[in-house]
C-alpha cells in the first residue's frame, strides 16, 4: 500500500467519492487541472464519506464554532486528496504542497480564519511531513460561500512525472 494511503488508513480516514453536487447545478470546470508537473486544485468544500456536502452549514462565528470550522477544513482536505488521487493516481507522487488558499464563510466580526484553515494545513502536514506538506497559505473571510458551506479551499501542488 502507498505511504499516504497507509497513513490515512492508520488515522481511520477515508477519501470520499467525487462530490455530489446539488440537483440542477452544473460545474463547467475540472476539480484538478494538470499542467506539466503541477496540479491546480479547484476550490473544494467539506464532504461526507459518501460524497455529499457535510453539515453543519453556515457561517463560522454564528452557526459554527471555530472547532466545527476546523473539522470542516479537515474534511475539505480529504475531498481534495481524493480529487488529486483521481487525477494523478498515487498521492505519493506529490513532491510539494506549494500554495493553499482558504476561504471561510465568516460571520460579521469573525477574524479567526487562520485557526479554521489550520484544520486543512495540520492534516496535510501530518500526512506529508514538513518537507513536502508545508505550504504558502492565505486564510480569508468571505460574506458567502457556495451552498452555504463553511469553508472552501483551493491548492497548487507539484508532483513527480
Amino acid at each position: 500500500m502507498a505511504r499516504i494511503e497507509s497513513k490515512l488508513q492508520s488515522l481511520g480516514l477515508v477519501l470520499p467519492p467525487p462530490v455530489a453536487v446539488p440537483p440542477g447545478v452544473s460545474l463547467p470546470f475540472p476539480w484538478v487541472r494538470l499542467s506539466g508537473e503541477r496540479a491546480f486544485i479547484s476550490g473544494h468544500g467539506p464532504q461526507n464519506s459518501d460524497g455529499t456536502l457535510s453539515a453543519p452549514l453556515g457561517k463560522v462565528g454564528r452557526e459554527l464554532t471555530i472547532e466545527q470550522g476546523y473539522q470542516a477544513a479537515r474534511l475539505t482536505a480529504l475531498g481534495m486528496l481524493a480529487s488529486l488521487q483521481r487525477a494523478i493516481g498515487d498521492l505519493d507522487r506529490v513532491t510539494a504542497w506549494v500554495r493553499v488558499f482558504g476561504m471561510v464563510n465568516a460571520a460579521p466580526g469573525f477574524h479567526r480564519m487562520p485557526a479554521v484553515i489550520n484544520g486543512f494545513s495540520d492534516l496535510i502536514i501530518q500526512l506529508y511531513g514538513p518537507e513536502i506538506g508545508a505550504h504558502a497559505r492565505s486564510a480569508v473571510g468571505l460574506a458567502e460561500l457556495p451552498f452555504d458551506i463553511p469553508v472552501e479551499i483551493e491548492a497548487e501542488v507539484e508532483f513527480s512525472g
